[in-house]
C-alpha cells in the first residue's frame, strides 16, 4: 500500500500565499556606525519592551576578504546581552566581543552578514557609536577598490549558509525574538535544519528510530516510520528541538500528579494515531490522550523570572476536552504547583476555570498557573469569541513578564490572526516568575487528564512583534496542512 493511502485527511493541492517579503519584517535602524576604514556596521533596535530589547547588527566588509571575524563595541548604559544568534559572544562590563558562527565567517569585499541578540536595559538605551572589526575601527569607507587577486565567484552556495528567512524560527530570529525551543513532527521550522524531528520506539523488539526530513528545511519523511511500525505498535519517545539550544522533549518523568508510566512517569503518544498531510506528504502529529506528556527541565536559553516570552503551536479543534491541561510552553522545574505566575504556556481546550465563560470553546488561553486565563479576570467574556472550530488551528500567547499578555488564534490553513484578548496580567501575576522547564501535554504540576493534537510549535526569547507573528502565520498557511 502506498503511504498516501494511509492518511485519513485528503490533501487538497493549493498554492500557498507567499511568505511575507523581507519588507514585512523591515527593522527601524536607529544608528549606523561610520567609524573605520574597511568596514561598516548598522545597528538596529528591532523591538523594545520595559527592561528589555532586541537588536540586529549588520556587518559589511569594505576591506580585503576575510575567513573569520571578530566584532567589538561597548554599551555605555549598563545594557546586558541575554542571548545572541549567528555568532558567539563575551561581555565584560559594557565591552562586547562577538565572533562568527561556523557558517558566516567568510566575508568577501562588499559582503555582509548579521547577528542578533536580546538584552536588558535600565533607564536609557543609547546606540553604540564605535565598532571594530578584526581590530579595525569601522568608518564605512573601504580600502583598495581592486584587489591584487580578484576573488573567485563561487558557483554554489557555501555549505552551512542559512537560506532565506521563510520558516517560523528564521522569521522569529529576523524579528529579534529567536526560538529557544522548536518542536515539530511534521516539518522543519528552520530553513537550514536537516536533523531528526522525533524518535519512536516499537513494541515488538523495543527498537528505536529517528524520523527525519525529506530535505533540509522541508517536510517529514514518514515512509521509514510506516515500515518500522508495520505489524506492531510504536510510541513517540522524544521530540527533538530544532533550535541551537537543543531543548529536546522526552517523555515526562511525572510530578505531583502521577502518570500511568513506570514510577509515576507519563507515557508517550501512539506514533501512528494522528495521520495528516503537510504539503502533499504524509505525516503524523502527536495525539495527546490522558497520561501522555513530554518535558525538559533546565531548558537552555529559556526565559526565566520576568523575562518576556512568546509561544505558538499548531493544534486542532477535532480533539479537545475540559480537563487540565493541554499546554505547550513554560512550567515549573519541580513539576509541582509553585504558585501564581510560575507558568507561561498556551492552553487549548474548553475548560472554563473561573466560570461564566461566553461560548463553549475551544479557546486559546494562557496557563499562568492556578488558572487558564482568557482575560485579566480569567473567564472568557468576549462575545465575538464563542469558540474556534477549524481542523487546524494556530494558537498564540506572548507575555512581557510585567504588564501584558496577549492571546491570538488563526486558521492554520488560510487567513491571518485574530486577537481575542490583549491586556494587563492578572492581579498577583506581575512580575512573572518563570522557570526553565518546557512542557507539552500537561499542566505545570503534571496534571495530565487532557486531550489534544500537536503538530508544531516554538518558544521564543523576547516579546514577538505583531509583524513577526503575522509572518509566522503566513509560513504556517504555506505549509499546507490537510
Amino acid at each position: 500500500m502506498k503511504l498516501g493511502n494511509l492518511f485519513k485527511r485528503p490533501w487538497i493541492a493549493a498554492a500557498a500565499a507567499a511568505i511575507l517579503a523581507a519588507a514585512g519584517l523591515t527593522l527601524t535602524t536607529v544608528g549606523t556606525a561610520q567609524a573605520a576604514t574597511g568596514c561598516q556596521v548598522d545597528y538596529t533596535i528591532s523591538s523594545q519592551w520595559p527592561g528589555g530589547f532586541g537588536a540586529n547588527v549588520q556587518i559589511t566588509n569594505l576591506g580585503t576578504p576575510t575567513t573569520t571575524w571578530t566584532l567589538s563595541w561597548s554599551f555605555t548604559a549598563g545594557q546586558t546581552i541575554q542571548t545572541l544568534w549567528n555568532g558567539t559572544y563575551t561581555q565584560s562590563s559594557g565591552n562586547i566581543t562577538v565572533t562568527n558562527a561556523p557558517y558566516n565567517g567568510s566575508l568577501n569585499t562588499g559582503a555582509s552578514t548579521s547577528i542578533g541578540f536580546n538584552a536588558t536595559w535600565n533607564n536609557t538605551n543609547p546606540t553604540p557609536t564605535t565598532f571594530t572589526l578584526n581590530g579595525t575601527t569601522c568608518t564605512g569607507t573601504g580600502g583598495p577598490t581592486t584587489p591584487s587577486t580578484p576573488p573567485t565567484t563561487p558557483t554554489t552556495t557555501p555549505t552551512g549558509t542559512p537560506p532565506p528567512a521563510n520558516l517560523p524560527c528564521d522569521i522569529y530570529a529576523a524579528g529579534g525574538t529567536p526560538c529557544i525551543a522548536a518542536h515539530s513532527t511534521t516539518r522543519a521550522l528552520y530553513g537550514s535544519y536537516n536533523g531528526p524531528l522525533y524518535q519512536i520506539q516499537r513494541a515488538s523488539d523495543h527498537g528505536y528510530l529517528d524520523v527525519g526530513l525529506l530535505s533540509a528545511g522541508g517536510v517529514v519523511n514518514a515512509n521509514p516510520q510506516v515500515s518500522f511500525c508495520a505489524n506492531t505498535t510504536c510510541t513517540i519517545t522524544k521530540i527533538y528541538d530544532q533550535s541551537p539550544q537543543r531543548n529536546d522533549l522526552p517523555i515526562s518523568s511525572g510530578g505531583y500528579w502521577k502518570g500511568p508510566g513506570p514510577n509515576g512517569s507519563d507515557i508517550g503518544a501512539n506514533a501512528m494515531a494522528l495521520p495528516v498531510n503537510v504539503g502533499g506528504h504524509g505525516a503524523y502529529g502527536v495525539k495527546v490522550t490522558p497520561g501522555v506528556g513530554y518535558r525538559v527541565d533546565g531548558a537552555k536559553g529559556a526565559p526565566t523570572g520576568s523575562q518576556p516570552e512568546g509561544i505558538y503551536m499548531v493544534t486542532s479543534s477535532n480533539l479537545v476536552n475540559n480537563q487540565c491541561c493541554f499546554d505547550y510552553g513554560s512550567g515549573e522545574t519541580s513539576h509541582t504547583d509553585t504558585g501564581n505566575a510560575t507558568m507561561n504556556a498556551i492552553y487549548w481546550g474548553t475548560a472554563c476555570w473561573f466560570g461564566g465563560c461566553v461560548g463553549s470553546g475551544p479557546w486559546v488561553g494562557g496557563d499562568l498557573e492556578n488558572g487558564m486565563f482568557f482575560s485579566t479576570q480569567g473567564s472568557q467574556k468576549n462575545p465575538n469569541y464563542q469558540g474556534v472550530h477549524d481542523p487546524f488551528v494556530s494558537a498564540w500567547e506572548k507575555n512581557n513578564g510585567t504588564s501584558n499578555f496577549t492571546l491570538k488564534y488563526g486558521n492554520a490553513q488560510s487567513g491571518g490572526l485574530t486577537t481575542p484578548f490583549s491586556g494587563p496580567l492578572p492581579n498577583g501575576y506581575s512580575p512573572m516568575k518563570l522557570q526553565a522547564s518546557i512542557l507539552l501535554g500537561t499542566g505545570g504540576d503534571n496534571s495530565d487528564y487532557d486531550t489534544g493534537e500537536f503538530f508544531e510549535g516554538a518558544v521564543t526569547a523576547g516579546y514577538p512583534s505583531d509583524t513577526t507573528e503575522n509572518a509566522v502565520q503566513a509560513s504556517i498557511v504555506a505549509a499546507a496542512y490537510q
